[in-house]
């Protein structure tokens, strides 16, 4: 039995890239796309309404990762079984969102990764900046070494969720702005859900939407800290929010690349 798939589109100032990024995603690979602005102040809401799309808009800038909460629970309203989030500024191709899928229908993975880091060249190909490349890897290996990961890519923005996982994981507890991602890895992380990477190039064009140096560096630290009192969590020296549910039911880590 095939199941619900819904993309979800986090959506600030996107006027000039949603139509082609929505165009790109294949016919009939999803059952519904849902799209949060976040306070635009352009175009953005009106082109998504003549694209069909199911529209929800915060009437003040709330973040990032607040953008996302809205997206995974209205996802979840409608029963959604898999929840694809793919940025409206065409940096990641949306055509490979039935790849991005594919793992999570055929019960291979609970969260499935677009990386733009797997396949060696592909990111300085794309466009990504030098510094963006180190601090990239910089941010995985970490990752990879305290939490028991196999990431490359700890810092994409494209990512397909199982509906488990997103009832499991206390992503309300989120960070409104740009750790949401990393923190929901952390709690995957915790919680054992089987993740898979796949490649992806990405855009960096002038239209696509990426954070100073200066919020990388404050962002990393911020990670970094958040990784610390996963330890302290799982050492029960100190309760950490982030890693409680009531589904809390532990998994055998399973790490998995495409």
């Amino acid at each position: 039995m095939m199941k619900k798939t819904v993309v979800v589109m986090p959506a600030y100032f996107a006027e000039k890239t949603l139509e082609k990024t929505f165009e790109g995603i294949p016919p009939n690979s999803v059952d519904d796309i849902i799209l949060v602005d976040d306070g635009s102040t352009d175009k953005t809401v009106e082109v998504a309404k003549s694209l069909g799309l199911k529209v929800f808009v915060h009437p003040i800038n709330k973040g990032y990762g607040a953008n996302q909460k809205t997206c995974y629970t209205k996802a979840l309203e409608i029963d959604a079984d898999i929840i694809v989030m793919l940025h409206p500024d065409f940096q990641y191709d949306p055509s490979l969102v039935p790849k991005m899928v594919e793992p999570i229908q055929n019960n291979l993975a609970d969260v499935v990764f677009a990386s733009r880091m797997l396949k060696k060249g592909m990111a300085k190909k794309g466009g990504m900046p030098p510094w963006k490349r180190f601090g990239n890897r910089a941010l995985t290996s970490y990752f990879n070494f305290f939490l028991g990961t196999r990431l490359t890519d700890a810092a994409t923005g494209y990512i397909a969720y199982s509906k488990e996982v997103l009832e499991t994981i206390p992503f309300m507890l989120n960070d409104d702005g740009f750790t949401f991602d990393e923190e929901a890895i952390i709690q995957c992380a915790h919680f054992g859900f089987r993740m898979m990477e796949i490649p992806v190039p990405a855009k960096y064009e002038v239209d696509s939407s990426s954070i100073s140096f200066v919020r990388s560096v404050k962002y990393g630290v911020n990670i970094f800290g958040k990784v610390f009192r996963y330890h302290l969590h799982r050492a029960k020296l100190k309760k950490y929010n982030l890693l409680i549910s009531p589904k809390s039911k532990i998994k055998k880590h399973v790490h998995k690349r495409g």
